[in-house]
């Protein structure tokens, strides 16, 4: 069959002028295991176009791989399925509000045929369709032989590998689309791909249209994490408490121009604000005047956030873009023998001295045990004593230190599942062998789980059979995609010009950073970032001057690997003066990111509650204006 390419899938579906066509566009799931009370709120009040989930992370994909191998009609998120879809079909169908959802994970045509066995139990038409293309495991020894490694740490493609997937963009989404598809599912695509292909498949835009294309990523850059845009995870979670048990979904209005509103549905909880949508820009980029999508390259750097109801509604343009380059970005798991965590507390005086003791106790006896038994010792072992925040490092209370109640985490790695099953068995006896107060085994004996490390390279893009099937009655079509062409990039204008520093004088006294800013942190596998905003824009120099990449690197010293002489060199900064905000990425910072790690945070996700107590210098101006601010709300 002819490949079809997406500029001649798209099409113009309303009869009312581009011009003033609005495509709303509500988000339902940020992650695989997110409320599955959100599709139901949205589809109930929100008046929508289009439902868009993600499910998908690095980790994701790798559970749904192993689950897959027990079983060939597994591995993708059956709860999108049984528990969001069968119920919601009827109102879906009547409203007409079309379906995108990345829970295929590695297994898309399973959880295709798992709704349309559902649509006819339910005697709803409805039309489906399939992207495929994504999964490049076959493909691995080819990888090898071409020289390909690790685009962070330059290893190696190793000899074992659980999955390997590409973010695959939207052109072939935008393709199921044009078939007249009521539901699409996908496995691995970029998260915003969810969000642009709709968008490219409404308005007709050209795939050439890069600023376009960057307003549409952004655009699902912002929902993607559902709630954590509308006052979820915020830094001033006392302004959004009180609507916690009822979280507002968002939900995107874009018109033709790629601007775009973001909001939520009445009656509901959180709120929707200039800072509420900039921490959400924030989260989890890189460079924001280069965030890599395969479809375009994004510069957030001048993105402005105009609020025009307040805590109800944004708007959101200035996104610039570029063309894309040659490459998908790949992301594999592999096994790296196993792993095995711990919980209990410990009570009583000098509790923390006993936790420890006892923790290291036990690590001792068990590696004596090992090697008896000819067994290598452990691979990593970390011990994390909970309530006197170590996870803090030299920044902790060391009033903390005489805490009378702990909880000690003991995590551990070995090549062998007998040894940590070993490990496992030896440490219920602490608690009458050992120190006194241990009590509260979490969750009984530990299981012992596979390590599972990620692994990201750059494949060529022609390494990617894009195809779209659509589910048939009796039998279904497969056609192949091809990719739009590209745009030479020094066509384009060049989209942003560095910010200089200045050193402030003139300070009087220093306040925690929170008094100035908002602060979001997240992580990309053994990356971890953390965006700060500005509260003003005139606090943001105080903010520059002190918040330099040094000043973080030393700050958030205990979470970055290696020597201490070369750990500045792992922190970087970046500007985003349309926002009036900073991005700092910090390599090597998760202990091995997501389920390699054996930190109680292996996502990063406090660092950024961690960064917004560093001390700022003032000047006695801002002094002057945080006190009357204080004044005012006491």
């Amino acid at each position: 069959m002819t490949p079809v390419r997406p500029e001649t899938a798209a099409q113009e579906t309303s009869s009312t002028p581009a011009t003033d066509r609005v495509v709303r566009i509500g988000c339902a799931s940020g992650f695989w295991g997110d409320t599955n009370t959100a599709a139901e709120q949205l589809v109930e009040k929100g008046q929508l176009d289009y439902l868009v989930f993600d499910y998908l992370a690095e980790i994701t994909m790798s559970i749904m791989a192993a689950q897959k191998m027990k079983d060939p009609k597994a591995g993708y998120a059956s709860d999108f399925v049984k528990q969001v879809m069968g119920p919601l079909l009827p109102e879906l169908k009547r409203q007409g509000i079309k379906v995108i959802s990345n829970a295929g994970g590695v297994n898309p045509q399973a959880c295709a045929e798992a709704i349309q066995a559902l649509a006819r139990e339910q005697n709803i038409e409805l039309s489906i369709a399939v992207v495929n293309g994504d999964d490049v495991l076959p493909k691995k020894a080819e990888f090898a032989q071409q020289g390909i490694k690790e685009m962070f740490t330059d290893q190696p493609l190793p000899a074992m590998m659980v999955s390997m997937n590409a973010y695959l963009g939207a052109p072939a989404i935008a393709a199921a689309l044009a078939t007249g598809a009521d539901v699409v599912i996908t496995g691995r695509v970029v998260d915003s791909a969810v969000v642009v292909a709709p968008l490219m498949h409404e308005f007709g835009w050209s795939w050439q249209d890069y600023d376009r294309l960057a307003q549409a990523s952004l655009a699902g850059h912002i929902i993607e994490c559902g709630a954590q845009c509308t006052g979820g995870n915020f830094t001033d979670w006392k302004a959004v408490s009180e609507g916690y048990d009822n979280m507002g979904f968002p939900i995107i209005d874009v018109r033709a121009d790629g601007s775009f509103t973001v909001s939520k549905p009445e009656d509901t909880g959180g709120l929707v604000s200039f800072a509420t949508v900039a921490e959400q820009l924030v989260y989890e980029i890189g460079d924001p005047a280069a965030y890599r999508l395969p479809d375009v390259i994004c510069d957030f750097t001048q993105v402005q956030i105009d609020s025009i109801e307040d805590n109800r509604q944004v708007t959101v343009s200035g996104a610039r873009g570029r063309a894309p380059g040659p490459d998908y970005k790949v992301s594999g798991t592999w096994p790296d023998g196993f792993k095995c965590a711990v919980s209990f507390m410990m009570a009583g005086i000098e509790a923390p001295a006993k936790a420890r003791a006892v923790a290291e106790a036990i690590l001792r006896k068990t590696s004596r045990l090992f090697a008896e038994k000819d067994w290598p010792d452990y691979t990593d072992t970390t011990i994390e004593v909970l309530g006197i925040e170590q996870t803090y490092g030299p920044n902790a209370r060391q009033k903390l230190a005489d805490s009378r109640e702990v909880v000690v985490k003991i995590g551990c790695a070995h090549p062998k599942k007998e040894a940590l099953v070993l490990f496992s068995r030896e440490i219920a006896q602490a608690s009458t062998g050992m120190a006194p107060g241990m009590t509260g085994l979490v969750g009984g004996r530990p299981d012992v789980w596979p390590k599972i490390r990620l692994f990201s390279c750059l494949v060529p893009k022609t390494a990617c059979e894009l195809s779209v099937t659509v589910l048939g009655a009796s039998s279904d079509e497969t056609f192949p995609v091809e990719l739009p062409d590209v745009a030479e990039q020094s066509t384009l204008q060049q989209n942003s010009t560095p910010v200089a520093s200045e050193a402030l004088s003139g300070t009087t006294e220093t306040v925690p950073l929170i008094r100035l800013a908002w602060a979001r942190s997240g992580d990309k596998g053994d990356v971890s970032n953390i965006g700060v905003i500005a509260r003003k824009a005139e606090w943001l120099p105080a903010i520059r001057a002190a918040l330099t990449a040094e000043a973080v690197a030393d700050y958030m010293g205990h979470t970055l690997a290696g020597p201490a002489a070369e750990k500045r060199s792992l922190v970087h900064r970046y500007d985003l003066p349309g926002i009036n905000a900073l991005n700092f990425v910090l390599e090597q910072a998760l202990g091995g990111g997501g389920v390699a790690s054996l930190r109680i945070d292996p996502q990063g996700k406090a660092f950024g509650q961690q960064l917004l107590d560093f001390p700022i210098p003032v000047t006695a101006d801002i002094a002057a204006q945080l006190a009357a601010a204080s004044s005012t709300s006491a």
